[in-house]
């Protein structure tokens, strides 16, 4: 029995864009990997123009791997495309919320200087039905084949219907085992004048490409509806699912229409112990955010210029990426920036281009069920192009010998410091704010440090030339 699947529809399973406006140099980056079976679909957008590329996490066989994608029209072979897991990977690194790092400057010294640092056939792959047969069938039961073809590994049939029982009837009978509720979903989709996208694997093209995973499938069409179709991934999870959808634009900010759009918590500082449980953290988060607005809004992680970053967790895309996912109105190069020179294995900061990109990037985080997300999501494109993202700070206390008066003053401070990190990281994640205190001492952040003080006598620290080490 065929396994019905869809990234998107599972059955059965920040401040101003001024230079170096955040600065700090990234540590760490929370990526989808964080998040179990979180489907993570790229929209690009122009015009009436759009492409999804639609990221598999499918694991089991292949043959028992098929998906059933509502689409606003009919969609022909040379409308689909395989891309690579890479570009969909990088574009999660580069977008991913991120843990960046400050070091305090001596408190003795007049100016505070940052440290730099590391920052398939239609059936199971058995006996052929002739495609006459197969029509005829389809026709009986008020469902006409738009279009049938191969495109890589995978077999696709583009259909369209007259009602939601023939077509319910017909998928099943083809082995897409729709669970129940779905002949209304189907009904309204049918209402739209939407197609239906059906996907399996042709298990001798994929036996032949020599791949060991099933790669993103890209669909291209125009219309004017710009939406992401989620509701018949509803019907029958067993819990509410994740979706992170990014989307490349030319204007600005893309954010749903039909729902409210959160920016996660960011740019605050947080303990430095936070580096070792940074996924930790970041779940513990998520979850808290997504309880607060009762699992009723997509987060915003990240929205940003694709020709800059600061900091980068990974490097823009390249425009033949960027094409591949379907900026088809990125032509010429961008102008390569000068900028400043990295630590050896450090990731570069890019700082703002004096030409943009005209590629604006979107991360949408949302958790949700058929009761909290009753509807497809209805997206529309801004013209915000304010800068955004998921950014979370250590600023390391300075610990070297400092003598002077003002250095009092700033171990004075400290505790105050260290209590507000702690009270944030507790009211963002709901830990223990005890657990996450005890934590912070045994990682250097005691709440009563004091200033060292150089037992040498005076002279000796000023002729100091090493030459007794």
């Amino acid at each position: 029995m065929t396994r019905l699947f869809l990234t998107i529809l599972t059955f059965g399973a920040l401040m101003s864009s001024q230079a170096f406006a955040f600065c700090g140099f990234y540590v760490s980056k929370a990526d989808t990997k964080l998040f179990n079976k979180a489907s993570k679909v790229v929209l690009a957008r122009a015009d009436d123009r759009t492409v999804i590329t639609m990221a598999n996490d499918f694991q089991g066989d292949a043959k028992d791997f098929a998906i059933v994608v509502p689409v606003p029209s009919v969609i022909t072979k040379s409308q689909v495309n395989v891309a690579e897991n890479r570009i969909i990977d990088h574009l999660d690194a580069y977008t991913a919320p991120r843990l960046v790092e400050y070091f305090d400057s001596n408190p003795c010294q007049q100016m505070h200087m940052e440290m730099m640092m590391r920052a398939a056939t239609l059936s199971d792959g058995g006996a052929n039905e002739s495609v006459m047969g197969l029509a005829k069938r389809a026709k009986s039961l008020g469902v006409t084949i738009e279009e049938e073809y191969t495109v890589g590994e995978y077999d696709i049939v583009v259909l369209s219907a007259k009602q939601s029982d023939g077509l319910l009837t017909f998928l099943n009978q083809e082995g897409y085992k729709l669970p129940e509720g779905a002949e209304k979903v189907l009904g309204s989709y049918i209402k739209q004048d939407m197609k239906f996208f059906l996907a399996k694997v042709n298990l001798d093209a994929f036996e032949k490409s020599g791949f060991t995973y099933l790669r993103p499938l890209q669909v291209a069409y125009e219309h004017k509806k710009f939406m992401l179709p989620i509701r018949l991934g509803t019907l029958n999870a067993s819990g509410p699912q994740d979706i992170i959808l990014f989307t490349l634009t030319k204007k600005g900010r893309v954010e749903p229409s039909n729902y409210r759009t959160v920016k996660i918590p960011s740019n605050e500082n947080v303990p430095l112990f936070v580096e070792n449980e940074f996924g930790e953290f970041y779940k513990s988060m998520f979850d808290t955010a997504v309880e607060q607005e009762d699992m009723k809004a997509m987060f915003l992680e990240y929205a940003w210029d694709m020709g800059w970053c600061d900091p980068c967790a990974a490097d823009p895309l390249a425009n033949e990426d960027l094409k591949t996912l379907g900026v088809w109105w990125l032509n010429a190069p961008a102008a390569k920036q000068p900028g400043p020179v990295p630590l050896p294995g450090q990731p570069r900061i890019m700082p703002v281009p004096q030409g943009g990109q005209d590629v604006f990037v979107t991360r949408l985080h949302a958790r949700y069920t058929a009761e909290t997300f009753p509807e497809d999501i209805a997206l529309q494109e801004t013209s915000d192009r304010e800068n955004f993202q998921g950014r979370y700070v250590m600023q390391h206390p300075y610990t070297g010998v400092a003598e002077c008066s003002g250095a009092d003053d700033y171990y004075a401070q400290l505790p105050e410091r260290f209590e507000k990190e702690a009270k944030y990281l507790a009211n963002i994640t709901g830990w223990d704010i005890n657990d996450i205190r005890s934590k912070m001492q045994k990682n250097g952040q005691s709440f009563d440090m004091k200033a060292k003080k150089d037992p040498r006598p005076w002279w000796e620290r000023l002729w100091a030339n090493g030459d007794d080490e």
